[in-house]
């Protein structure tokens, strides 16, 4: 809505300001306003008006009905014909301009041939150039606009894709970590990861689809599921996780941080070696600092596919959503896999 009422804005000054150049070109201009009165200035507003007038023709109509559907033929008769317009019409219209009756007119204006039309019906190139200008300027602006909008639709085209890929791989994770807790802990900890999960998934049903969710909600998704994990794995693996700073009033695109805490669950736990796997959320006035490490451990039947996928799938969201606003470095040595993602909030 502000972006629309700015466009506005802009195009109401640019019309103003537009107008103003006969008046401040005039020679006969003064405070008295009597110049408003003479033919030539009259000529000169009424020319001014008439481009403007074109400018909104080109970049309404004549653009995007005639040039976009590939009617070139037809286009540049259109623009033959607002030239021609353009021309002949306020020598039509602005009377006393090439003669007065007193007087026959000056010499510079007889340009009729013998036999031929009068001299004030035959077309005057003094704005040609103002013309040509009009002409480029709305053409540029127009395309300018459709190249913007198709990078939007496309834009809201992948993150539609990339958004219809996230429910599937958190759904198949999580109930992963549910089966294993039903089949290796006690029943009140499978209640607990049945009660987690519904409020992780009324979660995602209700707040992923949006471009920007609070943050608040989002920290909260993430201390559920890693709470979930707490659950599944019990005492096998070291899991440190602390979140500081203020979250309230902030915003954040939905789930662009989980796939990495998940990926360090899926590869860092092994019971039969030390695991360890810290996560650690720092929050500032405008930054978000994510950091993950996981152990380097002996995996099995660890699907890398939907690993690259669920990364692959966060750092695309990341450009099309933070682009130039977030950085993300992925690292690893001997021992551990680390993840340190930087954003800046809304």
């Amino acid at each position: 809505m502000k972006n629309k009422t700015g466009q506005v804005l802009l195009h109401i000054t640019g019309c103003i300001a537009f107008l103003s150049l006969p008046v401040l070109l005039s020679p006969d201009v003064s405070w008295n306003f009597k110049f408003l009165k003479l033919p030539p200035f009259q000529e000169d507003f009424l020319s001014y008006t008439l481009l403007l007038l074109f400018f909104y023709l080109n970049y309404f109509w004549l653009i995007p009905a005639l040039y976009f559907r590939e009617k070139y033929l037809y286009y540049i008769a259109g623009i033959i014909t607002c030239y021609v317009v353009i021309a002949l019409l306020p020598d039509l219209l602005v009377p006393g301009n090439h003669g007065t009756p007193t007087g026959p007119p000056p010499d510079h204006f007889n340009t009729a041939m013998p036999g031929g039309p009068p001299s004030h019906v035959i077309p005057r190139f003094e704005h040609l150039f103002q013309f040509i200008i009009v002409l480029i300027l709305s053409a540029l602006i127009r395309i300018n606009n459709r190249l913007k909008q198709s990078e939007k639709e496309k834009v809201n085209a992948e993150l539609s894709y990339l958004k219809a890929q996230i429910n599937p791989h958190f759904l198949f994770n999580t109930l992963n970590s549910i089966y294993s807790s039903a089949i290796e802990e006690n029943a009140d900890n499978t209640a607990s990861a049945v009660v987690k999960l519904s409020g992780m998934m009324r979660y995602v049903i209700s707040e992923a689809h949006h471009d920007y969710v609070s943050l608040e909600k989002e920290i909260a998704y993430i201390t559920d599921y890693i709470a979930l994990q707490k659950i599944r794995l019990g005492d096998t693996v070291q899991v440190n996780y602390q979140v500081s700073g203020n979250a309230t009033g902030k915003k954040i695109a939905p789930l662009v941080l989980i796939s990495f805490i998940e990926n360090a669950f899926k590869h860092g736990v092994n019971p039969e070696e030390k695991s360890a796997i810290a996560t650690d959320i720092r929050i500032t006035a405008q930054h978000l600092q994510l950091l993950v490490i996981n152990s380097k451990v002996k995996t099995v039947n660890s699907d890398d596919r939907s690993t690259s996928i669920g990364i692959e799938n966060t750092r695309n969201r990341l450009q099309l959503l933070y682009p130039a606003k977030h950085e993300l470095v992925i690292k690893e040595d001997a021992k551990e896999f680390i993840v340190s993602l930087k954003i800046n909030l809304q």
